[in-house]
């Protein structure tokens, strides 16, 4: 019972969330709008009229001149609509207070405390949340309990939802190109086509020219020439129209009635000819075979009245990130949509709030009804949610249609800053007329059921797009210092190649498909790794990176796995980043079934820790587990090692590796402030890092009580630590950090020296140049990238490494004999 305690602590403190209305800023300068808690993190966020804001907690400060855009107080007030901010603190016991500079006078706020029933509340909410997780568990249980298996309790700790990555719960649609059996769609149904043109000449002959030889049906284009201010457009358009006789119908308009008013005079020349009509934009470039695609749904199921195809700008038929609207380089539209033609039309049809008039197809019966566009939207941007509103009561649905992709030139009629002025006036209108309408956009934002498809175009267009081979990691889901470095290579990544992509191990599904865009970022999961591939198949030049696997349920099969990613006769590379030592064993660690590292792990050895056991019931020894991995390393281009020790490890199981592999410390950035030491201050170890198992959990534990009332040393977990492991009740867990609290915690805590107490040969360690960047001693054990770093440092101290005798003993005989100590 003490063990699930200290487990639900750990749970508790990890997902708390408590967020609270704020107050009024002293001296009328602005609102505290809310106040969100974490364990560890205070975020306040509102508006001020100020030059700065300062938020204050204890020791920490940060500051902001606020600059975040609040439109509804620069509508309300007047003010400017930079107004906003948002300031994150370290959590501590000191009393949160706020300080506004304004006019050259300093207001100070005590930032007030949430209600005891609010904390209460929440936490119940986080019991039944735990005990939910841990049924999710339990199939990872008895391997994680029984066998001391490190994947196994990394798949517990997946399940508890304990890692420092966000584990959404997306699942990727692997039907999406499942295309067997399926009728074809139409080929004789006219369609009417209205085409509202204003100037933008430059977009008009290949958007005209696409709709005359990409549409697959029967077709008839209404153009509305409404008044064009350039004098290209009506002989261009005339002569275009003569051309393609009767299946055109021109007309032009002495003066301008806006969008709306242009596309009602479409409107009512197609309900005449009793088609089915689409709504398109004079910046709108249509690919091949578009047209009978886009009706499909229409006449396959008869209370479909709009259909809109996905877009690079189209709000929330966007992709690859929802609402997020980006150019697209010339014939970069039609290689997308090359793939969105490979869809199963009928997978990931998804009902949507509205529909997107950029270019919508609409069912004629529905037109009959409501044959026109609300003339209140002037020059247009809201009237087709209008009328897709106004459909909505009739019974009609309005659809995404995931196989279709369109590009959207964006803007060409109006301009951009025009269309900001036309979107806020006009939404203006349908909050008033809709005003659910609001949250069913947000609620489809939130929920995203097409997220298979944006991935998949997503993916095509970085293909289409990447100068350079297509960067794709194969990475964990458990932070720390893989995790840091795997995200400055994607910011690299997203400079040089404009996006890469993730397949992440060890979540709620195998594979975690992540596409790192300059828009945002776009994931589900799934566990099939044949849709994984052909995900990637429109990537014709890939570079594989493997960073690490830890967690994955079948590492054993994974080297082989991604060998398929690697095409023979391509120009795909593969590098493999040693952040693990999964190529040496099955524990990746090196420690044995007792959590003791004794050195390299020789051939033949046949500790439990060095097989391991498949989901499928396979034993498999370490020589077929090297077997496997050593195919992977043989097909590697490049092998980065981070420590002269890590290179040592490989090298004594893979000799013949000596000129490929490549040694490249990480970088790790100097924090902003170096501590030191006073006279005669009490003696505090602090623990640096998330301790598990082989962090040195049962090293921490047993100093704990060694130290408890022992008037010499104190001990503070800076930090986590694995809840299997007690503390004595003299040793403080502070939670999770970030790399910019270490100074003010450390202060804080009154720390005089750091203890990185790994128990395994690390390959970087993070942890201990951080440690070592603050100036005080670092003690870490003379193994692995943790013992380099300290035998290098002026403040580093060796503990020497005996796995037969007591480390615990071999800390406290460093600490009483170091030089460094004496100093302090």
């Amino acid at each position: 019972m003490s063990r699930l305690r200290a487990l639900f602590a750990r749970y508790a403190n990890h997902h708390f969330r408590l967020t609270y209305p704020g107050c009024p800023l002293p001296g009328g300068a602005g609102y505290l709008d809310l106040v969100h808690e974490t364990a560890t993190r205070i975020v306040l966020e509102g508006w001020a009229d100020a030059d700065s804001v300062i938020a204050r907690n204890g020791g920490d400060r940060v500051a902001t001149a606020p600059s975040l855009t609040r439109h509804d107080v620069s509508r309300e007030l007047g003010l400017r609509a930079d107004v906003g901010f948002r300031l994150e603190i370290a959590r501590n016991e000191d009393q949160t207070t706020l300080e506004i500079l304004r006019s050259g006078q300093t207001h100070s706020l005590d930032v007030p405390p949430p209600h005891a029933r609010w904390y209460r509340r929440t936490m119940r909410c986080l019991l039944w949340q735990f005990l939910r997780d841990l049924l999710h568990a339990a199939p990872h249980l008895p391997r994680a309990l029984l066998w001391n298996d490190l994947t196994a309790r990394a798949r517990v700790k997946s399940c508890l939802r304990l890692n420092p990555l966000p584990q959404d719960r997306a699942q990727l649609e692997t039907r999406l190109f499942d295309c067997q059996g399926l009728p074809q769609g139409p080929t004789a149904t006219p369609v009417t086509i209205i085409l509202p043109v204003y100037n933008a000449f430059d977009l008009l002959p290949e958007a005209l020219d696409r709709i005359a030889q990409h549409t697959d049906l029967p077709w008839h284009l209404v153009i509305v020439n409404d008044a064009s201010t350039d004098a290209r457009i009506a002989p261009f358009l005339a002569a275009w129209a003569e051309w393609h006789g009767p299946r055109v119908t021109l007309l032009e308009n002495a003066s301008n009635l806006g969008f709306v008013g242009a596309a009602n005079q479409g409107l009512s020349v197609a309900v005449a000819r009793q088609d089915h009509v689409i709504l398109l934009n004079s910046d709108a470039m249509v690919p091949t075979g578009w047209a009978s695609r886009l009706i499909r749904p229409i006449l396959r199921h008869a209370d479909i009245a709009s259909v809109t195809p996905m877009s690079n700008d189209a709000t929330i038929m966007t992709a690859p990130v929802i609402c997020e609207r980006h150019d697209l380089a010339k014939g970069t539209g039609d290689r997308i949509d090359a793939v969105a033609r490979q869809f199963n039309p009928e997978a990931l049809l998804s009902v949507v709030p509205t529909g997107v008039g950029f270019c919508m197809a609409m069912n004629g019966v529905y037109l009959r009804h409501v044959a026109t566009l609300d003339p209140a939207f002037g020059r247009g941007y809201g009237e087709e949610v209008d009328w897709c509103q106004r459909v909505r009561h009739l019974g009609g649905r309005h659809l995404a249609l995931p196989s279709l992709f369109v590009e959207h030139r964006g803007a060409g009629s109006f301009g951009s800053a025009t269309k900001d002025k036309l979107i806020r006036r006009n939404n203006q209108i349908i909050a008033a007329r809709y005003p659910e309408y609001d949250g069913e956009v947000r609620q489809f934002i939130a929920e995203d059921p097409m997220i298979t498809a944006r991935l998949a175009l997503g993916i095509a267009e970085a293909a289409a797009t990447c100068l350079r081979a297509v960067p794709i990691y194969v990475a964990h889901s458990l932070g720390g210092g893989a995790e840091a470095y795997l995200q400055s290579r994607l910011q690299g990544d997203l400079l040089s190649s404009g996006g890469a992509i993730v397949l992440r191990l060890g979540g709620a599904t195998r594979w975690r498909v992540e596409l790192h865009t300059e828009t945002g970022l776009v994931a589900g999961g799934t566990d099939s790794f044949d849709f994984v591939e052909r995900l990637l198949a429109p990537i014709a030049r890939r570079r594989l990176i493997y960073s690490c696997a830890v967690g994955d349920p079948d590492p054993f099969a994974l080297p082989d796995k991604l060998l398929r990613l690697v095409r023979d006769g391509t120009p795909d590379r593969l590098e493999v980043l040693m952040h693990d030592f999964f190529a040496l064993s099955p524990s990746y660690t090196l420690l044995d079934s007792n959590h003791v590292y004794r050195g390299p792990v020789r051939e033949g050895e046949r500790d439990r820790a060095h097989t391991i056991l498949r989901p499928n019931g396979e034993l498999v020894d370490l020589a077929a587990w090297r077997a496997a991995w050593k195919r992977l390393l043989l097909a590697a281009h490049d092998i980065v090692v981070f420590s002269t020790d890590s290179q040592c490890q490989l090298l004594a199981v893979y000799p013949w590796l000596e000129h490929q592999i490549k040694l490249r410390p990480h970088k790790v950035s100097q924090p902003t402030e170096r501590l030191s030491l006073s006279v005669g201050q009490p003696q505090v170890i602090g623990v640096l890092g998330n301790i598990g198992i082989q962090k040195g959990a049962d090293v921490v534990s047993r100093l704990s009580w060694r130290l408890k009332n022992n008037g010499v040393f104190g001990l503070v977990v800076m930090g986590t630590i694995d809840p299997a492991y007690e503390l004595s009740a003299e040793t403080p867990v502070t939670g999770p950090y970030k790399p910019q609290d270490i100074a003010n915690l450390a202060k804080q805590h009154g720390i005089t020296h750091w203890l990185i107490p790994s128990i395994w040969p690390e390959t970087f360690s993070y942890t201990t140049h951080e440690a070592l960047l603050t100036g005080l001693p670092v003690l870490a054990f003379d193994i692995g990238a943790q013992g380099e770093a300290v035998a290098k440092a002026a403040n580093g101290i060796a503990v020497p490494f005996d796995p037969s005798a007591d480390l615990v003993d071999s800390i406290l005989n460093t600490l009483q004999t170091s030089e460094l100590r004496s100093a302090a």
